[in-house]
């Protein structure tokens, strides 16, 4: 399988969390990588962690002039990685009875439309022979009371990668569903706390812990350099779907 040596890499919500593993894999394997989110401190924080071949600035997910902008800046590269996610509250959960209709559409914006937007400025950027991987979550899979709306907007992304994957061919759309994955948001829970809450979250898996950034990150590095693969979900969940 073919190294991502001297290809270019954008990774969107690249300054933490599964995004930073993705850039910092890539980096490993030999690309030369940019990262965007919303806040520029970040991203220069991630840049410097990262170290040589990185470069990034700021993008608003939320605003398509700078989604634009962003890759009017970015020119043309080979591999586009979008893991950008909105960890406030969502005001879409909940009862249907008790829905807020009204800001509903926000469960959406930054997951379903943002990312979107990134592939609607990006695609015609891409090489022929690059890909897109963007990302939705477990809930697609696993529905829970109180969560219709989560659960729809993760199926909708998968719908939306097989859907781009014919529309756009031949470039390659995929995404990752990951599970629980140890990133930062998980910080603001005291460590004890969250030590057992996690425990008792992954206890009945098949693999019984919770999975890292760097593992998940392996999965959109095959998505990158698997050239026969599109309109695919690959699931890394610890075998959660399965039990």
């Amino acid at each position: 399988m073919a190294r991502l040596n001297g290809k270019r890499v954008a990774v969107i919500g690249g300054t933490s969390g599964i995004g930073f593993a993705v850039a910092h894999a890539a980096l490993a394997d030999g690309a030369a990588v940019v990262v965007g989110s919303s806040n520029a401190t970040n991203v220069d924080a991630a840049v410097t962690r990262l170290g040589r071949g990185a470069s990034g600035w700021a993008v608003n997910v939320r605003d398509e002039a700078s989604v634009a902008a962003f890759f009017e800046r970015l020119g043309a590269f080979d591999h586009l990685v979008y893991t950008a996610g909105d960890w406030s509250p969502m005001r879409g959960g909940g009862p249907v009875a008790q829905l807020d209709l009204s800001g509903a559409n926000a469960t959406f914006t930054v997951r379903f439309w943002g990312a979107l937007a990134a592939i609607k400025h990006a695609q015609g950027r891409i090489a022929a022979d690059g890909s897109v991987t963007i990302t939705d979550g477990v809930i697609a899979h696993r529905p829970r009371k109180g969560a219709a709306l989560s659960t729809a907007m993760a199926g909708a992304i998968e719908h939306l990668t097989r859907a781009l994957a014919v529309d756009l061919a031949p470039l390659r759309i995929n995404a990752v569903c990951p599970g629980y994955v140890l990133t930062e948001v998980w910080n603001s829970i005291p460590e004890e706390r969250r030590a057992q809450q996690l425990t008792k979250m992954t206890e009945r898996l098949p693999v019984p812990r919770v999975g890292l950034p760097d593992e998940i990150a392996e999965a959109y590095l095959y998505l990158m350099r698997g050239g026969y693969a599109t309109g695919q979900v690959l699931v890394v969940d610890g075998g959660m779907t399965l039990v």
